[in-house]
Order: structure tokens, then sequence, then C-alpha cells
């Protein structure tokens, strides 16, 4: 029996070698997939998890100089954790016959040295926003077959020697998943209805808190408008929802488990809280506010506008955003975060119907189309003896 062994380096990556995996899974339904989290914790539905694992304060984002991340991830024992991470790499050698690093450069650094045949899948690199160096570049070329998420990186690689492929986003895959008809019983009864994605990192609380400020106020003036919260698998609708009564909603429990709670303002229900896949959710909602990461690009890919905010927390980390706004283009809006403003912008583009089918057209431009994570299955497939 053939095994796997998946490395990635943060919360999206991990949900991409999930996705990837399951595709092995069809194709090599005998092999063993394993899975090492660089980063934070995760639910897998395709992986057993392995080695040493723990949530960082920062949930990842410490790239681009982020001096206060990296600093309070220090001091939360990043160190250690890497190097325990590195001797299991150093100790796997000779059990794995296929590895797969999913996410940035460090991640494939990270991998090799479990010294096995190693495909790297790039999850957010782009020559749109930032090609990859010259360092990165002699890395890459170390692994077996490289994957990058657009044709245009691919092409740029390929010139400067490395043998890249671009065989489709596999973030697009993310929502085209199976329909879940529970996802009606969330969404029912909304004119419009928002999905609110505030990501998997532990600000999502907070985050999910200014949001629905913002969806309250603008359904104050809308009265069919309503909000599906996309509560992430290792994240507690206990905790969003006491957040939410903290802020004067009024929270009422269900017994549905992919509903697990509703949210009313002055009685009206205006918030549901989503537990399932986020393609679903995505296919049934006409406008995103999200905060998000790997779950923003997903709804730019299935045609849905975004909104995004400048929260005070976010200067700090604006590189991310900036980022993600190079990568996704006009498909995302980033409005300032003071929340009569963003109600006022966010009520002006539901009533810019133009705005938004421009805005769901760009996103699915720059997303692509599915189908990457096959592909990448199949060429790991291949691979295996």
């Amino acid at each position: 029996m053939a095994r796997v062994l998946f490395v990635s380096n943060g919360h999206g990556e991990a949900a991409i070698a999930d996705r990837i995996a399951r595709e092995l899974r069809v194709l090599a339904p005998d092999v063993q997939v394993d899975h090492l989290a660089l980063v934070g914790e995760h639910a897998p539905h395709a992986m057993r998890e392995v080695g040493p694992r723990r949530a960082m304060p920062s949930g990842g984002l410490i790239a681009m100089g982020q001096v206060e991340n990296i600093a309070r991830d220090l001091g939360a024992g990043l160190i250690g954790l890497t190097l325990r991470q590195r001797a299991f790499l150093v100790h796997a050698r000779g059990t794995y016959d296929h590895a797969v690093a999913v996410g940035d450069v460090f991640a494939l650094l990270m991998t090799l040295a479990a010294r096995t045949p190693t495909t790297y899948v790039g999850t957010a690199k782009s020559v749109r926003v930032a090609p990859y160096g010259p360092m990165e570049r002699r890395v890459l070329a170390r692994a077996a077959a490289v994957f990058v998420r657009d044709e245009p990186t691919a092409q740029r690689l390929r010139n400067e020697g490395v043998a890249a492929d671009a065989p489709g986003n596999v973030i697009v895959d993310l929502f085209a998943m199976p329909d879940d008809p529970r996802a009606d019983r969330a969404a029912f009864g909304f004119t419009p209805a928002i999905a609110v994605l505030p990501g998997r990192r532990a600000n999502a609380y907070g985050d999910a808190r200014f949001l629905l400020d913002v969806v309250r106020r603008v359904a104050r003036e809308r009265a069919g408008l309503g909000a599906v919260l996309s509560v992430a698998p290792m994240l507690a609708c206990e905790t969003f929802a006491a957040t939410l009564r903290d802020d004067g909603w009024q929270i009422e429990r269900t017994d549905d488990e992919a509903v697990p709670f509703v949210a009313r303002d002055g009685g009206r229900e205006v918030v549901r809280a989503w537990r399932g896949e986020l393609g679903p959710l995505l296919s049934r909602a006409e406008l995103v506010v999200g905060q998000a990461g790997t779950a923003n690009e997903a709804a730019a890919a299935a045609g849905i506008p975004i909104v995004a905010f400048e929260l005070g927390r976010d200067r700090k980390t604006a590189w991310y955003r900036m980022r993600q706004h190079g990568l996704l283009g006009d498909a995302l809006m980033i409005v300032p975060g003071e929340p009569a403003e963003a109600a006022k912008a966010v009520a002006a583009l539901i009533d810019d119907t133009p705005r938004r089918a421009a805005m769901g057209a760009v996103g699915r431009e720059r997303m692509g189309a599915p189908g990457g994570a096959r592909a990448i299955a199949r060429a790991i497939a291949r691979a295996l003896p």
C-alpha cells in the first residue's frame, strides 16, 4: 500500500490539501494519506493527522515583515514547534512513497527534509502580486513536480528554468462539491442572502461581530435582507453566539446541526449560523462580506462579489488584503472599517446590479475553472509505485 504525506502551511492550504487528497483517494483507493499541519489544527475529511501541531497567535500570518505577529508566535513556542516538526519529517525518511507540500516555499523546504519525491502546490504566489524570487526558485527546482495557481506564473517560472504547471487553481474546487440541501434552511426567506465569511483564525469571532454589525445596519433599511454566518470546522458556535449576544443580538439555539443558532434583531430573524460546506452556501448567496482568505477567493471563483473591510487590526497586516486585492482585482471591494460607512457601501453595492455582475465576472476570470485538484491528484497517483 502506497503512503503519501501532505504538508500544509496554513488554514486554507490545509483545506486545499484535503481537497486534493479526496481526489487522490478516488484515483488510488488503497493509498494511505497522512497530513502534517505546520500551522494550526485542522479536521480533514480525507487525511489522517500526524506529527506535532499547535495553534499559534498569528494564525500563520507572519510573512512580509509582520514583526508583532512573529514576536507573538515566538513567545508561544514557534521555534520549538518548527524544530519538532522538522525532526518528525527527518524521522519519516523512508516511511512515505511521496510527499506533497501545499503552501509557500517554506512548506516545501520543510517537506524536503523527508527526502522523498515531493510535489509542490503553490497557493498564494502569483506574478499578479508577488512572483517567486531567485532563492525560492532554487528550492522549487528540488521538487519532483511544481504546480502553481495560474498560467502566467507557471510561464514565468518555466522561462526562469523551473518546470511548472498550472492545471487549475485548487481553491476553485473547494466550492465545486456536491450540493447540500440543508443550505436551503440557512438561506430561506433572505432576499438578498449575504454570506458572512469571518475566516478560520481565532480573530474570526471579533471579525464576525463587526461584519454582522454592518449587516444589521443594512438589514434595518431592507426588510428581506438576511445573512448566513459560515462557521469554520475548528471554531466554536457557542463562542460566536456568546459574542453576538454581548453585542445586543437575541440568540436562539436550534436542534439543527447544520444551522445551530439564529440571531434576531428586534425580534426579526436576520442571521443564521451555517456549519456545512462553503460551496452550498455560496450557491445561494448574492453577496459576500468577509475577512477570510481562501474562503473569499472561493467566493470569487463562484462569481460572488466580495466586500472586505479595513479594520484597525488590518492596518498592521494591510499587505494581506493588498495581496488578495492583487489576486482578485475588481472582484473584491475594500471599504473603510467604520460601521456606518461600511454599511452605506454594502447597501450601495446591493443596489448596483451591474457592478455586482461585473465583479462576479472578474472573480470567475481571475480564479479560473475547476479541475485543478483532480489534475494534481492524477499526477501524484502516476508517481506512486
